[in-house]
């Protein structure tokens, strides 16, 4: 019998974990997509502490298109908070789901934005 969809994610998300991790030099930028919105936090997870957080229901994030459109101006919100807190370089967690639509969108923006990963 196959896997449902949450516990396969699971499994990929935890094989993708065991050899990503944050550091204060380079942090995890790590992906939650909901069915609605979309979530991205950097993350030390040296010290256990978000440095930075954006998503599509923040309140001065009102974007108006489909939600791949959203996506990408999330990306280039956690982008500028990553430069604020003087972050340059991050190692993308997408947190088991595919590098494919909304988070590649979120990963695409988050690069034109200035960060490298």
């Amino acid at each position: 019998m196959a896997f449902s969809k949450y516990t396969r994610r699971n499994k990929i998300r935890r094989r993708i974990r065991k050899s990503l991790t944050g550091t204060a030099e380079r942090p995890r930028l790590s992906v939650y997509r909901s069915n609605k919105e979309i979530y991205a936090q950097i993350i030390d997870d040296t010290t256990g502490k978000t440095l930075g957080a954006a998503s599509s229901r923040d309140k001065d994030f009102s974007a108006e298109g489909n939600k791949a459109d959203v996506a990408k101006l999330v990306g280039k919100a956690i982008a500028e908070k990553a430069k604020e807190a003087g972050i340059e370089a991050v190692a993308f967690d997408r947190g088991g789901y595919l590098y494919h639509g909304r988070v590649k969108q979120l990963a695409e923006g988050a690069r034109e934005g200035g960060l490298k990963f």
